[in-house]
């Protein structure tokens, strides 16, 4: 199976982002890092995809997975490994 394109926008200073972006990392996940605010994806834009207003927001393919939290619990619940395909 192909493991699915993983996206996370998100802030570079933001603790949630960086949480996320270390728990992808330690699971050796590669995925697109996508700025919000600045010469990224605007505030407005973001909340019009997710309905959300809060970084990071991640999608494991089309599936939109929330933010930090969430993907924690994924991760926790053994989900997350099946979404990635690497069970």
């Amino acid at each position: 199976m192909v493991m699915p394109v993983v996206k996370l926008y998100g802030t570079r200073f933001c603790p949630y982002c960086v949480r996320a972006r270390l728990l992808l990392n330690k699971k050796q996940i590669e995925f697109e890092d996508l700025p919000v605010g600045g010469s990224g994806i605007s505030w407005a834009e973001l909340e019009q995809m997710t309905g959300r207003d809060t970084v990071p927001q991640i999608y494991i393919g089309e599936l939109h997975v929330g933010g930090y939290d969430d993907l924690a619990a994924l991760n926790r619940s053994g989900e997350l490994d099946k979404l990635l395909g690497l069970v």
